[in-house]
């Protein structure tokens, strides 16, 4: 691929309003659709001409996204996209999850009340979205954007049992987790063919809420994951 061009679409001229939000989006897309293949060079100048924007915004992506692991940076050679995740790295993912998010359930099972209605509405979207994703598929028009919208609403499930530990330091957390848990969809083809299955599975979780009991809480938590797990390595290794 030619370093002076790169499939953003037809960007236009970006309005100023929200300008560094929408090159960060544009430039993540750009990634998750895998449109660029690993190990390529990301040039700050071409993609900003590409977007008719100054390289200011440009690089402050890339250094939000290396923080992601999408992009790597080489000392005096500047931006690449990010060799191909590991095997390696994908067991450590999952491990990590199975441990923050595992005991995070636990945690914020001592607020089921609360906390049940916000789930109950994040998987009333989550189910919503799955159609769109089902019938886009079905047509041959899955957009990256809808699949960054799915993976966003798949995400804020998680992320609402994070915030319901009301721990600080649990819902940091879960940013990290959720930046690299784009760089694992980045690579490997799970979350979206699976989403009929992950809505199941957060039906269980739910389910596990109501009792209020916290291992059981956990125990669905650590089931999704390792399901989401077994699914990801048989992605991986079908590439």
């Amino acid at each position: 691929m030619s370093e002076s061009t790169y499939p953003l679409g037809q960007a236009g001229v970006i309005e100023r309003k929200g300008l560094r939000d929408r090159v960060y989006d544009l430039v993540l897309d750009m990634l998750v659709s895998q449109s660029v293949a690993p190990g390529t060079r990301l040039s700050i100048d071409a993609i900003a001409r590409d977007l008719n924007v100054s390289p200011t915004p440009v690089r402050e992506a890339l250094v939000q996204l290396e923080r992601t692991g999408l992009v790597t940076r080489e000392p005096l050679k500047g931006y690449r996209v990010a060799p191909q995740i590991t095997d390696g790295q994908l067991e450590s993912l999952f491990d990590t999850r199975i441990v923050l998010e595992g005991g995070a359930a636990a945690l914020a099972a001592r607020h089921s009340d609360d906390l049940v209605p916000q789930l109950e509405a994040a998987l009333d979207e989550h189910r919503r979205i799955t159609e769109r994703v089902r019938a886009a598929a079905e047509a041959g028009s899955l957009s990256v954007a809808l699949l960054r919208e799915y993976f966003a609403v798949d995400w804020n499930f998680h992320h609402l049992i994070f915030e319901g530990t009301n721990n600080p330091f649990l819902i940091d957390m879960s940013e990290v987790i959720s930046t690299r848990v784009h760089r694992m969809r980045q690579t490997v083809l799970s979350g979206v063919t699976d989403a009929e299955d992950a809505v199941s599975e957060h039906s269980r979780i739910i389910d596990a809420f109501r009792t209020g009991d916290p291992d059981a809480v956990a125990a669905a938590m650590r089931d999704h994951i390792e399901r989401v797990r077994s699914r990801s390595r048989s992605d991986a290794h079908t590439q």
